[in-house]
């Protein structure tokens, strides 16, 4: 007697193809518009000031260009000045936790 069950064979076909087929990418210019900041357009240094204006440019430029809608960028900047109103009464580590919250809570790197 066979212990071969077709049910299972077919499952553990559809799981490989699964596993080997690829995930839809959507062509780049489906992603929307990309506006590439001007060289230098960035505050360069290191510190809870010249990371949170990093940041600032960034969400500008996001709302700017469509690819953040303006009320979440307001929101997102709201979060931003706190964090540099701490980073500006020396609170340099709660400033840096403030900044990588907010960007966590918006989806930035």
């Amino acid at each position: 007697m066979s212990s071969w069950k077709p049910g299972l064979a077919l499952a553990a076909l559809l799981a490989l193809a699964a596993c080997q087929s690829k995930p839809a990418v959507p062509p780049p210019a489906a992603l929307g518009p990309v506006a590439a900041l001007p060289a230098g357009a960035l505050p360069a240094g290191t510190g809870c000031g010249p990371a949170i204006a990093r940041t600032q440019g960034i969400v500008d430029s996001d709302v700017a260009t469509g690819n953040l809608n303006a009320p979440v960028g307001k929101r997102f900047s709201a979060d931003l000045a706190n964090a540099s109103a701490a980073c500006a009464a020396g609170r340099e580590g709660e400033a840096l936790h403030l900044l990588a919250a907010a960007k966590s809570r918006y989806g930035y790197p």
